[in-house]
């Protein structure tokens, strides 16, 4: 997303922000930032976990649907 944003961008960027805000609200900013960064993962970890947990499920489903189905088959065939 930021592959393009040179050094001299960057620079101009943090001294915009040190005239817009002040030094002190820059690290409350910046804690801020982190910590919903943090959230963010903690949150994608979960999707990621969650979605594992269902095909798992849907995986044992399908396998028992198809014990029954030859199950079905089978006496069908006697």
């Amino acid at each position: 997303m930021f592959e393009n944003i040179g050094s001299t961008e960057i620079l101009i960027l943090i001294l915009v922000l040190i005239v817009l805000f002040g030094g002190s609200k820059i690290t409350d900013l910046a804690r801020g930032l982190g910590e919903a960064t943090k959230e963010i993962k903690k949150a994608q970890k979960q999707i990621d976990s969650t979605k594992d947990e269902l095909k798992k499920e849907a995986v044992i489903e399908d396998e028992t649907a198809a014990k029954k189905k030859i199950r079905h088959l089978k006496k069908k065939k006697k």
